[in-house]
């Protein structure tokens, strides 16, 4: 594991210890750190970043098509291998793409292998942002994509897999945003105050099945101890809050039917912004609920 170091240290090191310090944070290319090194010192991390970024982006062309080409197909025989850098190793681990079945290998090497042979280069995406069927969608509909509007893609991408990368290496004054939030809280209108002590799943939905994530249950301000999911990206994808408000009501003593009319109530949702806050509340009666994207 790198070990990390505050910004003020990254700043006062000369050429050959600023390089190493970010290497492996840009697969392969120690030329982006070494481009960036005449423009400290960086007031935050988010400049640092900036600076490296714009070392890409003032390469021509052909070398920015070059940079990207050297990244490794998602799921491919290297990724199984474990002969890609250690980051992306550990990146496509944590999205299950080390474990898919054969059917979904076969799945991704036909998207590598159509889309390199499109575009000239690998299809680039920031795993830690995205769930697989949205991958899966993305790689779809990006085929149908022109080459330069791929390559900017790719590049942005890029972006996003390094900040990530980053702010694990360098800490420091302005970091980059780079997590998000999902949180959930219940409130009982027929009590009129918060639900304690509701029961909370939250699964993520796919083409695969329901994958549970996380459990929970209300405290005495009807929201759970801590976010559902927290200070990491929240992965672009379906999801589904199922909470036990039948449960609850019966447990308040209330003269209710004996197959009462809400059992579990489930949410369905989707999140499209990996940095942004998702809160998915329940206002619920023991006949009645509804739900909003709150703040």
């Amino acid at each position: 594991m790198t070990e990390t170091l505050s910004l003020q240290q990254l700043n006062e090191l000369d050429e050959a210890g600023f390089i190493a310090a970010l290497d492996g944070i840009f697969e392969h290319a120690p030329w982006v750190a070494a481009g960036a090194y005449a423009r400290r010192p960086f007031a935050t991390v988010t400049a640092l970043h900036g600076g490296l970024m714009q070392a890409v982006m003032e390469r021509p062309e052909e070398e920015r098509v070059a940079f990207v080409a050297a990244h490794p197909d998602l799921a491919g025989k290297a990724a199984r291998a474990g002969a890609i850098a250690p980051a992306s190793v550990s990146e496509q681990a944590g999205l299950g793409l080390d474990r898919l079945s054969d059917t979904e290998y076969e799945r991704f090497e036909r998207l590598n292998a159509a889309y390199r042979a499109r575009f000239g280069f690998p299809f680039v995406i920031c795993v830690r942002r995205q769930t697989r069927d949205a991958i899966l969608d993305a790689f779809e509909a990006r085929l149908a994509h022109e080459r330069a509007q791929e390559l900017a893609t790719a590049l942005d991408e890029i972006g996003h897999i390094t900040r990530l990368r980053l702010v694990e290496r360098v800490t420091g004054a302005g970091l980059p945003k780079t997590t998000g939030r999902l949180s959930t809280h219940v409130l009982d209108t027929h009590k009129g105050a918060p639900a304690q002590g509701v029961k909370v799943e939250l699964f993520e939905v796919g083409a695969s099945g329901r994958a549970l994530l996380a459990q929970a249950v209300t405290n005495a301000d009807g929201r759970t101890a801590a976010p559902l999911i927290g200070d990491v990206p929240l992965r672009i994808g379906t999801y589904e809050i199922v909470f036990a408000i039948g449960a609850y009501f019966a447990a308040r003593g209330l003269d209710l039917p004996e197959k009462p009319f809400l059992g579990e109530v489930p949410i369905r949702f989707s999140i499209s912004e990996p940095e942004g806050h998702y809160h998915v509340p329940l206002v619920a009666t023991p006949w009645s609920y509804s739900t909003y994207r709150g703040s």
